[in-house]
């Protein structure tokens, strides 16, 4: 049977996007063996650090494939919309337009709108940036991020949430990722923004590239979660 491999950030250097014949039967695990066995050069703990997603889904090592499965490898991770009265999310590679964005999430029922703007600083570690460029696994992302969405308006009761995030290259003093939430009460506000992008580092499929003056990198991204990662010792990389 045939699978088609899709690899992002990093792996996407290293291995590209293609086809690999594997037999029936064959599982997460097994193409993860036959992957490695033909790419000597990646090192051993990024096969320990990365997830792998089936058909636009995250998927264990245990994970049977069939033919014609799309298969994502991602490292831990560093378009269209999504919405409804209470949810927007969205990828785009315009500017984001935060004052407007923030403007219209606000309703008369709310007492207070939290808001997160990511941007991009001048430097990392010391290094001068010249910009960064983000590529996302869209499909994925776009569901991972209105179920992230969907569970902070749930758990925290805001009225609620929107997710923009930029894809592309970005110049220093740019947003990269817009995180806006309105509720009754700041508290639930404070503590639904904090969640979402925390997790949204963790476990949606956004890479960032770093372009410096002396030279490039994809970033490192932070561990993914034990019941996503595929290294059940819950190994990290570094970050």
């Amino acid at each position: 049977m045939q699978v088609k491999i899709l690899s992002f950030g990093v792996l996407k250097d290293w291995l590209g996007s293609t086809t690999l014949e594997l037999p029936e039967g064959a599982t997460v695990a097994g193409l993860l063996d036959e992957l490695a066995s033909h790419a000597s050069r990646i090192p051993e703990k990024t096969w320990d650090s990365i997830a792998v997603s089936v058909n636009a889904e995250y998927a264990r090592p245990a994970h049977v494939l069939r033919d014609g499965d799309e298969v994502g490898l991602l490292p831990p991770v560093s378009g269209g919309i999504v919405a409804d009265n209470s949810l927007v999310v969205a990828l785009t590679r315009e500017p984001i337009d935060a004052p407007r964005i923030v403007s219209a999430a606000k309703e008369g029922e709310d007492g207070a709108v939290v808001v997160f703007d990511g941007i991009v600083r001048n430097n990392t570690r010391g290094r001068e940036t010249l910009h960064l460029d983000y590529e996302a696994y869209e499909e994925m992302a776009l569901r991972q991020m209105n179920e992230l969405a969907g569970e902070a308006r749930s758990r925290f009761q805001v009225r609620h949430v929107t997710i923009v995030h930029r894809l592309g290259r970005l110049v220093v003093g740019e947003t990269s990722v817009l995180v806006v939430v309105a509720s009754a009460h700041r508290a639930q506000a404070y503590e639904a923004s904090r969640f979402l992008i925390d997790t949204l580092k963790k476990t949606v499929p956004i890479w960032k590239k770093e372009t410096f003056v002396d030279g490039a990198v994809w970033a490192d991204g932070e561990p993914f979660p034990e019941n996503i990662a595929l290294n059940t010792g819950g190994a990290a990389h570094g970050s």
